[in-house]
């Protein structure tokens, strides 16, 4: 460790020449550090309100407080490591040190967060509420800096987009590799046996596989990666005259209520998935389902699946955009997305091949709509620049990210109350009321969502002719400076 510390000792900035660029081993090290933290996300949404309520042992409707409890705390925490990141000076430079300092406790938090405690009912919940918020706080203080990480790898925009699509795309892989495996892991440590105890070993076990595995992630991200960017002082404008600037932003108060729907939509789906597949289409019943010689179960595949078609929209969303403009492709995926999940509920629990493949479609529109999301957001910072003379990029960014960790939390929040409210009973055969409502929740409530973010991006009024028109503006005001 001593070695690698030296070797990426930072003294001074890095030179960055024309035409040197950013080697294709740097952008593989800074793909390392988001696949690390998706596969933890994804992880989280997929699993975590299924193992507190059936292996953990809580409720659902405390699961769900909890989870709205935490995760609005931890979007209000996401500034602050901004604000404490940006101030940061040490010998590796501003972001990259926060890799190496919190990579072991990232994968420890972690393995704590699904730990079941030998306590009583209260004591167990105090340790749910303290762990996982705990675990969120790491996770922000980890990847927010790795996120800015982007800005002071490479001053050029075309490294930029690389890195960012270097991001994505081992993010995505990432998340693949966690759904697909975490299942199959749990049962190869509990061999089969669904004694509660033996299960909670089996998770913990499985989570601490993952955790290992994402420590070393973002240690080699840290190894590989480089800041050259030194920061330039420019006068500031007061921040609550970017506040003022930002709430008069009308373009991003309608994206941030399409942003928001679109979190509820996914987060529900996510979150239902397990409880969909265990409930209502006993998976069980199927067995596993070997490929390579290796056993897997329905719901890891599912979500595996929605994975890997997440990646084609992802792809699709730019060609797509360029020829019909990115709002109106936002508004079709969302709006065919509405009507295969309302198509959902009325599948069987035994067609499989339709399930599959509605979860396919349904999720080539989700991925669409991420990164038209983010683009949408640079353009309501053009925007704002024209209209007010301040442009606030930072600002606009990270309260867009804080309003997507809150959409996020309101859809698990939703989850863990309604399952309560159609009276889930955890590791119970359940009544015709409770299936019923968890069909609902891959089906009609996602549905209601979507349709929601619709409504929204139906009045945003940034259209590609508009943004022409600001770009032309804005450039025209740079000239006669």
């Amino acid at each position: 460790m001593e070695e690698i510390i030296k070797q990426n000792k930072v003294t001074t900035p890095f030179p960055h020449r024309e035409g040197q660029g950013v080697s294709l081993l740097e952008k593989i090290g800074y793909g390392l550090g988001d696949m690390s933290a998706s596969m933890f996300w994804k992880l989280f949404g997929a699993y975590l309100m299924i193992f507190y309520t059936d292996v953990f042992g809580m409720s659902a409707a405390v699961v769900g407080t909890m989870f709205l409890i935490t995760r609005v705390w931890d979007s209000l925490f996401d500034p602050i490591v901004g604000v404490v990141a940006d101030r940061t000076e040490t010998r590796w430079g501003k972001f990259r040190p926060y890799l190496l300092w919190l990579a072991v406790p990232f994968g420890l938090m972690a393995v704590l967060t699904f730990y079941t405690p030998p306590f009583g009912e209260t004591g167990k919940v105090v340790y749910a509420f303290v762990t996982y918020s705990l675990m969120m706080m790491v996770y922000s203080a980890i990847n927010v800096p790795y996120a800015s990480l982007l800005g002071v790898m490479s001053p050029h925009p075309q490294d930029r987009n690389v890195l960012s699509t270097f991001r994505m795309m081992f993010a995505y892989i990432g998340s693949f590799v966690a759904l697909l495996l975490f299942m199959p892991l749990v049962n190869a440590f509990t061999g089969g046996d669904t004694q509660q105890e033996v299960q909670q070993h089996g998770w913990l076990m499985a989570v601490g596989v993952i955790a290992v595995a994402c420590t070393l992630l973002f240690l080699g991200c840290f190894r590989l990666t480089k800041e050259r960017v030194k920061p330039v002082k420019q006068a500031k404008t007061p921040l609550k005259t970017d506040i003022r600037d930002l709430l008069s932003n009308r373009p991003w108060w309608i994206l941030l209520g399409a942003g928001i729907a679109s979190l509820v939509f996914n987060s529900i789906r996510d979150g239902a998935t397990v409880y969909y597949f265990k409930y209502f289409v006993d998976e069980t019943a199927f067995g596993d389902v070997t490929i390579a010689g290796i056993p897997f179960v329905l719901s890891g595949l599912y979500l595996a699946v929605g994975q890997a078609s997440n990646i084609i929209g992802v792809v699709l969303a730019a060609p797509v955009a360029s020829k019909i403009g990115k709002r109106q492709t936002f508004m079709w995926a969302m709006i065919i997305a509405t009507v295969l999940s309302v198509v959902f509920y009325f599948v069987g629990r035994d067609q499989l091949g339709l399930i599959f493949g509605l979860q396919v479609l349904i999720s080539i529109c989700a991925g669409s709509v991420f990164p038209l999301l983010w683009s949408m957001y640079a353009d309501c910072a053009d925007y704002s620049e024209l209209k007010t003379g301040n442009r606030a990029t930072g600002l606009i960014f990270s309260s867009s990210s804080m309003s997507q960790k809150f959409g996020w939390a309101i859809g698990t929040a939703v989850t863990g109350w309604l399952l309560a409210a159609f009276g889930f009973q955890a590791n119970a055969v359940q009544n015709a009321e409770t299936i019923q409502g968890i069909k609902m929740f891959l089906s009609l409530l996602p549905a209601v969502g979507t349709a929601l973010s619709v409504a929204f991006i139906f009045f945003y009024p940034l259209t590609e002719q508009k943004m022409q028109e600001i770009t032309n503006q804005l450039e025209s005001l740079r000239k006669k400076k």
